[in-house]
């Protein structure tokens, strides 16, 4: 497998001095919202949005910013016409492709994939029994999602590790200075990954069984079918897609009901009706989100003048602080009205196919272990630099530990 990869460096564009300033990203991106709403890097060529409008403009208009893109900070695929290609292509096509996968996908209902995450999570949160101190990100965040999408597609849960760290390379950002050397660890990533998977496919297709993989055999619109290499490739954007955003959510969750407003744990735990609500504000308030496209033709829709061509990222972190859109948007509020209407999963024809299995895996997770734990608190000697790690986020949460308290 030869894949070729884009060429936006999106770090050199906040170009954040620490770790540090760039999980607290949230000040550049009110500043930017602020004073360069609209704003256009030289070295990189490319645009940026920070409003809410603007950010959500970009994300439905694919006849002015198109996701048939040359650059991007994300791994671009060689051949584009594959069908397992949604990040790269728009309509009617991408509703075809889209269709194909959802078939596959989006379960016949998503209670009958429930029992299983519960019964992974019950798994998790049982293996912390007896223990004072739990690495929450260590014990919960990172293993619930690389399982639960593991299972559900079919995969050797026991292969999680490799799993995960196959998916950690391909999602790494780009960094000026070791260009090189990144791509050839997203190369051969990619290529372990799908010698891992291929054989799998190939078993399906002689035994099919109850899972996505199995499904997306099955799947058929128009008379068409997935070939085994688009199988593989969708299972990759799965696995990958699908663990790295709902360990974060996950780990956010905690950070937030804990250290951003410390009362929201008891208030949790008093009502558990109000955790979805408080995932959609941790969905909102700090989770790192960001898209690229292509500028389709050339236009002045923003004010200043955009070239076909060119780059734009929209800065969906930004947009969901706006406050043009929420009401005092640098609060951390649970019972806030509307925060649902986040960009966080996107918006438009490629609205995050993987969105309902993320918000549910958080609020199973979360129920359970606030079920479990009457307090939780933070050790005295907690020190954020100690606890995060560059990912395709700036900086994530590689451990986070809590205190815990029948």
């Amino acid at each position: 497998m030869d894949v070729q990869f884009g060429n936006v460096i999106i770090n050199d564009i906040a170009n954040f001095d620490s770790l540090e300033a760039a999980w607290d990203c949230f000040n550049w991106l009110k500043h930017m919202r602020e004073n360069h709403p609209v704003y256009y890097d030289p070295n990189e060529d490319v645009w940026n949005v920070f409003l809410y409008e603007d950010v959500k403009r970009v994300l439905h208009d694919h006849t002015l910013f198109t996701n048939k893109k040359k650059r991007s900070f994300i791994p671009i695929p060689r051949n584009l016409n594959n069908r397992s290609n949604l990040n790269f292509s728009d309509p009617p096509e991408h509703q075809k492709r889209r269709a194909l996968l959802a078939k596959a996908f989006t379960p016949r209902s998503l209670k009958d994939w429930e029992p299983r995450v519960q019964a992974i999570t019950d798994e998790l949160v049982d293996e912390m029994e007896g223990r004072r101190e739990i690495d929450i990100v260590q014990s919960l965040s990172i293993p619930l999602p690389v399982i639960v999408i593991a299972d559900l597609l079919g995969v050797p849960s026991k292969d999680r590790n490799i799993i995960k760290k196959w998916s950690d390379t391909l999602f790494y950002p780009y960094e000026q200075g070791s260009m090189d050397e990144i791509r050839r660890k997203k190369q051969q990533a990619h290529q372990e990954f799908f010698q891992y998977l291929y054989p799998i496919v190939l078993e399906k297709r002689h035994q099919l069984t109850d899972d996505i993989i199995s499904d997306l055999i099955r799947a058929e619109i128009d008379g068409e079918r997935l070939t085994d290499e688009e199988i593989v490739l969708s299972s990759i954007g799965l696995l990958g897609a699908g663990n790295e955003t709902t360990t974060q959510l996950i780990s956010n969750c905690f950070y937030c009901f804990l250290i951003d407003k410390p009362s929201t744990y008891k208030e949790l735990r008093e009502n558990h009706d109000l955790i979805p609500k408080a995932i959609e504000e941790v969905l909102r308030y700090r989770f790192f989100a960001k898209m690229d496209r292509e500028i389709a033709q050339d236009t002045n829709v923003f004010g200043p003048k955009m070239k076909k061509g060119q780059a734009i990222v929209a800065w969906i972190s930004a947009g969901n602080r706006d406050e043009r859109q929420f009401a005092s948007p640098e609060e951390f509020d649970i019972y806030r009205k509307g925060n649902q209407s986040h960009l966080t999963f996107g918006a438009g024809p490629h609205f995050c196919l993987g969105a309902p299995l993320a918000r549910m895996e958080a609020r199973i997770a979360l129920k359970t272990f606030i079920k479990r734990y009457s307090k939780v608190s933070i050790p005295k000697t907690f020190r954020l630099q100690d606890h995060l790690i560059k990912s395709v986020s700036y900086a994530s949460l590689k451990s986070f530990p809590l205190i815990v308290e029948k």
